[in-house]
């Protein structure tokens, strides 16, 4: 590889580290071509680009971003590294390493993830990192939170016939049971 095909290789990986709020860097080492290629197929399927580059590559194209610095990232950068780029969902990554994992015994292995510029490091973080809620889940959430207590003034409301008094029963009613 040329010094301007890998100048080249790290122009990109900087405007993809860029444009991804979330990566996910894995280890396939001992995973055979067939595997790889499954893998692929899978991170495609779920809207995930997986690529594999060169480890100095990787690190000179994170020393370049501004704002987060990412130099614990670069300790687990050793052996056969691949970088799994998703752009709005930060647990889709993990969820996939996590399907894979049930077919291939725990490979590849999680190195080190960037969800929202938060840094996670080692494979132990993996079960934690699927359990993330989207931000569209949150957002889902709060809702529900915000909407609950209106259910219960227009449920007791429909169910006293729609009058004051019947409201009034109702909570009485709530009161007395608890």
């Amino acid at each position: 590889m040329t010094r301007d095909e890998k100048e080249q290789i790290i122009e990109e990986l900087k405007g993809k580290f860029a444009e991804n709020a979330h990566f996910y860097i894995t280890d396939a080492s001992g995973l055979t071509v067939a595997q790889v290629n499954a893998f692929r197929r899978m991170c495609f399927k779920s809207g995930i680009e997986y690529r594999v580059y060169k480890n100095t590559l990787i690190r000179k194209a994170l020393e370049a971003q501004e704002g987060t610095d990412f130099s614990p990232v670069f300790t687990v950068l050793k052996g056969f590294s691949g970088v799994m780029f998703s752009k709005e969902i930060g647990n889709a990554p993990a969820k996939v390493l996590k399907e894979y994992h049930k077919k291939l015994d725990g490979r590849p292995a999680l190195k080190a993830a960037s969800v929202s510029s938060d840094l996670f490091i080692g494979a132990e973080n993996l079960n934690m990192l699927s359990e993330l809620k989207s931000k569209n889940e949150l957002i889902g959430d709060v809702i529900a939170l915000l909407q609950s207590p209106a259910k219960n003034v227009i449920s007791a409301l429909q169910s006293g016939k729609h009058t004051v008094a019947g409201l009034v029963k109702s909570l009485e009613e709530r009161a007395s049971k608890q």
